[in-house]
């Protein structure tokens, strides 16, 4: 049985023993309260009927409110719990009126204030009292763990029949003294009570109307406000690579927390790092509302640490553009920015010079400090590269080894690959290899040897357009 079946059916359990003892207790006040002529009597089983009605309601909605989504409930069933819950409201109010409506006229009119004396008022009440007891903790037990609007309103209920009951209780005993010690006052012991009893269902009602609406505007549940202020924020703040929380919505829909988030991220990372810091936040949220439907929004933020080059590949970034080798100088109190722009090979030179010029525009007003802006456009090639000749291939495998044989720092030279480069010409040919250093030689040594080591080979190959050299440590050598 699945999480969301076990869950259903512990709910739709709930509901069906909550429903037969509403049934039970009904009937049994009912007949008291004619038998003995009680309006606080009949009061109560108004009240317990209203419950009656609300739990049948109740039993319907939890076993539909479980339902997956679907097509055309995209967020599932869950606010049928909160319908439900309005529909009690609705009938609690009404048996507000009645009971209070009936009392005042005994009171005023004094009209069946006879009542005849017995016992089973008194043993009926009792047991209505440990019914609603135990229902009632059983309910809210089951609606804590489930999340359950209907199911916690149906606890509510039986709650306030406990209390009602009591009032009661208290009224029928103070009314047969008073017929029985010739005190007229405490004959309206028993309109009293029921006055009282309206009043509790009333104020329950209240309660019970301000979560119906509050769920039904997607007001954030009240349950857990103050941790969304205190535990989310600081959670969501603390994952790295989250620079700013704008906005955080939660709203519940049944047993179901829906929650909508905006995140602050640098707006230099990649689209993989992004979806990474989406999966922490979602986890952050999940640790507070386990289960929960987590949306996330994120909005590019400028970091406080940004650097300039960091900056200039902001820009870049934003207009989808693709730069390298970029390098900033500073002389006469201004930056100078040198950068090359990659563009389809198939683009006209007037289409490239626009793109690099619009880029460059951009990057002064992004970065007020650059004075001027070089770009080198690049034709990015979007032809497959094809082997070079079999001959071509071993003269410069060797001549690239008897290079490398120049440079101490060079250990190793191997998975040596000459293709044809872009376009297929005869000088486009391209060299791509591993190249063996020692481990802790500084990465600025590295840089400095590969680039003598590729400008050497260069001038003795001028047909060679490029060698793309792969650095790894002697321990990594994997040859």
């Amino acid at each position: 049985m699945t999480e969301l079946e076990q869950r259903s059916s512990a709910k739709s359990a709930a509901a069906l023993s909550s429903l037969m003892a509403a049934l039970a207790i009904t009937l049994l006040k009912l007949i008291t309260g004619v038998l003995t002529g009680s309006l606080g009597m009949l009061s109560e089983a108004a009240h317990s009927a209203i419950d009656l009605i609300a739990s049948g309601i109740t039993l319907m909605t939890v076993r539909v409110s479980d339902r997956p989504a679907d097509e055309e409930h995209n967020y599932g069933h869950g606010k049928l719990e909160n319908l439900s819950a309005a529909l009690e409201t609705l009938l609690m109010v009404g048996s507000c009126v009645w009971i209070a409506q009936e009392a005042v006229r005994r009171i005023l009119y004094h009209r069946h204030l006879d009542l005849r004396w017995s016992v089973w008022p008194f043993l009926v009440l009792l047991l209505s009292m440990f019914v609603d007891y135990t229902r009632s903790r059983a309910l809210q037990r089951v609606a804590e763990e489930q999340r359950s609007d209907a199911l916690a309103a149906d606890a509510l209920h039986f709650g306030t029949d406990l209390w009602s009951a009591g009032a009661v209780f208290l009224g029928l005993l103070a009314t047969f003294l008073g017929e029985r010690l010739h005190l007229p006052l405490l004959e309206y012991a028993d309109p009293v009570a029921a006055l009282l009893v309206a009043v509790i269902i009333l104020r329950v009602t209240w309660r019970l109307a301000r979560r119906t609406i509050d769920s039904l505007l997607d007001a954030t549940p009240p349950e857990i406000r103050e941790q969304i202020r205190r535990e989310l924020f600081h959670d969501l703040k603390s994952t790295d690579g989250v620079l700013a929380v704008e906005r955080v919505r939660v709203r519940r829909a049944g047993s179901d927390y829906f929650v909508d988030l905006t995140l602050g991220l640098p707006r230099n990372l990649t689209f993989q790092r992004s979806e990474q810091i989406g999966f922490a936040a979602t986890a952050a949220v999940q640790k507070l509302l386990p289960g929960a439907d987590v949306v996330i929004h994120t909005v590019p933020v400028a970091a406080l640490g940004e650097s300039v080059f960091d900056r200039v590949r902001a820009v870049a970034a934003r207009s989808n553009l693709a730069i390298h080798d970029v390098s900033v100088q500073q002389y006469d109190g201004a930056l100078h920015v040198e950068q090359h722009l990659e563009v389809p090979e198939t683009m006209s030179l007037r289409e490239a010079h626009d793109i690099a010029t619009h880029l460059e525009a951009g990057m002064r007003r992004e970065i007020p400090g650059i004075a001027t802006v070089l770009t080198h456009i690049e034709s990015e090639p979007a032809t497959i590269a094809h082997p070079a000749p079999i001959g071509a291939t071993e003269n410069l495998t060797n001549q690239l080894l008897a290079t490398a044989r120049v440079f101490p720092e060079i250990l190793d030279i191997h998975e040596i690959v000459v293709t044809r480069g872009h376009g297929g010409a005869a000088n486009s040919v391209q060299i791509n290899c591993h190249c063996t250093l020692p481990d802790d030689l500084p990465m600025a040594s590295v840089h400095e040897v590969i680039t003598e080591f590729e400008s050497e080979f260069r001038i003795k190959h001028p047909q060679v357009a490029r060698v793309l050299i792969h650095p790894e440590p002697a321990t990594d050598n994997r040859r």
